[in-house]
């Protein structure tokens, strides 16, 4: 069948078992049932959104990492205003870099990063890139110095040594330098500079780098808000969601998948979706499935991240939606400002809710630590930044988020290859997501994985693993896809180490 060709409407009896009530999965059942296909929806929690849930505690909504809503691809607009309505708000972007008690802006402004390092030390940093230019550090074979040629060695280490290594867990000199180069894909001294003199009125013929875009959308109550809503819709057409269900096995025959068991009985479909992580998945298959791919389950790794809220006392605290914070002496990586994110996520207008994100692995010492000593952290360092007074601080609340990135390692690649082998012999199962397929996608991503394994459900013939790999391959997409060829081209960027190059 070509990939032009038209989905085919399946007869009403037929049904999805779909694992997740994620953006992905719910965008599936949601596309599913515009074409009459009702969905079995099994979520292990009890909420719907994955990663991109909204939170509450005590009357406080907050978001886990801070979801923007910004896609290119004009088909995934359309249904978050369609699920959405009014309650999507334009919303602008503004974050800043946080070092040595000062601002700075980002996306980078030159002048205000060389004015806020003061003249001694911006004099410097010219210095330094004007070095790096006629001295170049090679090979250039790692982040550190692929960034340290462009923007000189001092301005590396203020604006991307720091935080890198706080996310990723590992020295900027043991990640791949191709990293750097598609990751900050469009942004220089040279981009800086013109963005520096020109009228901060943007041009539209002046295309911008996309770390500089400057607006984007978001739900009022938080990004659970859009799932829950697309939920609520899926069910009103005759879907159904079990929530605080955990999936015990997946029964498996050569061939094909023939059912779903939990503690609520065995759910059979004609087809199954799944967002679950992959080792997840491969160690609840019964019977148990064939030795590779049992040890292909143990090539999945993940970094971790936890998010403690404090509700402060004051507002207008700061304008931005979140902050970077660079500074080395601090264990946290980001901060969220709620209140600029939506002021309807906050009950009290002279209270602010912020959110201070600490990357890390799960069961490190920082994610063992209990709550209440993670509160006592959070409390220390807030009032070490200068950002609030220790005594404005009124409460908080600690969420640790599990699998929130997946880990491009020396291994990862070995385990998709075979569980893509694994697959390639079973006719009525797809992976789709973030955990699901192993891909740090940003939630349009996820949708568009689901909406295509929707798709395949009702005839069509898409290779989920493409997408995100290959754009010329999302041009030869039937109608409504040829939208999605920018699709790469928005979606964050997972490192891989020297060691992992050299494997792979």
């Amino acid at each position: 069948m070509s990939s032009h060709s038209q989905p085919h409407r399946v007869a009403s009896s037929t049904r999805a078992v779909i694992l997740g009530a994620g953006p992905a999965g719910l965008s599936a059942a949601y596309e599913l049932e515009k074409n009459g296909v009702h969905s079995l929806i099994i979520e292990k929690e009890g909420f719907c959104g994955g990663l991109s849930r909204t939170e509450e505690y005590r009357g406080y909504l907050f978001d886990l990492g801070g979801h923007r809503f910004y896609t290119k691809v004009p088909m995934i607009e359309q249904i978050w205003r369609e699920v959405l309505g009014d309650d999507l708000l334009e919303r602008p972007r503004l974050s800043r870099i946080f070092y040595k008690s000062k601002f700075f802006g980002y996306p980078l402004d030159l002048r205000n990063a060389l004015h806020s390092l003061g003249h001694l030390e911006a004099v410097r940093c010219l210095g330094s890139f004007l070095f790096s230019r006629f001295f170049p550090e090679k090979p250039e074979d790692h982040f550190e110095a692929w960034v340290s040629n462009r923007f000189g060695k001092r301005l590396f280490n203020v604006f991307f040594k720091t935080y890198t290594e706080k996310v990723w867990g590992v020295s900027c000199r043991e990640l791949r330098s191709d990293w750097a180069a598609q990751r900050i894909r469009g942004l220089s001294v040279g981009m800086l500079l013109r963005n520096a003199l020109r009228s901060h009125k943007k041009q539209p013929d002046q295309p911008q780098a996309k770390t500089l875009i400057s607006r984007f959308l978001y739900p009022r109550l938080g990004p659970g808000m859009m799932w829950s809503r697309m939920t609520k819709l899926v069910q009103e057409k005759g879907s159904e969601v079990l929530f605080n269900t955990g999936v015990q096995e997946i029964l498996w025959e050569t061939g094909r998948i023939t059912g779903v068991r939990t503690a609520r009985g065995i759910h059979r479909g004609s087809h199954y979706i799944s967002s679950m992580a992959i080792r997840d998945l491969v160690k609840r298959l019964n019977p148990a499935p064939p030795e590779f791919l049992r040890r292909a389950a143990g090539c999945f790794h993940y970094r971790d991240f936890l998010t403690v809220v404090l509700i402060v006392r004051g507002k207008n605290l700061f304008p931005d939606n979140w902050l970077y914070i660079h500074d080395p002496r601090f264990k946290v990586g980001r901060i969220q400002n709620f209140n600029n994110w939506s002021p309807d996520m906050v009950p009290d207008p002279e209270t602010t809710s912020l959110g201070l994100e600490y990357f890390c692995f799960e069961h490190d010492s920082l994610w063992e630590m209990s709550d209440d000593q993670l509160i006592a952290l959070a409390s220390r360092e807030l009032a070490g930044l200068g950002l609030v007074e220790a005594s404005a601080i009124l409460d908080g609340v600690v969420r640790r988020v599990p699998k929130a990135y997946p880990v491009y390692d020396t291994q990862y690649k070995e385990g998709l290859a075979a569980v893509q082998e694994f697959l390639r012999g079973i006719e009525n199962l797809q992976l789709i997501g973030r955990n699901g397929m192993h891909h740090y996608n940003n939630q349009d991503h996820s949708m568009v994985t689901g909406i295509l394994a929707a798709r395949n459900i009702l005839g069509a013939k898409y290779n989920l693993w493409r997408v995100n790999s290959d754009p010329k391959y999302l041009e030869e997409g039937d109608e409504g896809l040829d939208a999605l060829v920018d699709l790469a081209e928005t979606q964050p960027l997972v490192p891989l180490t020297i060691e992992a190059r050299e494997i792979a």
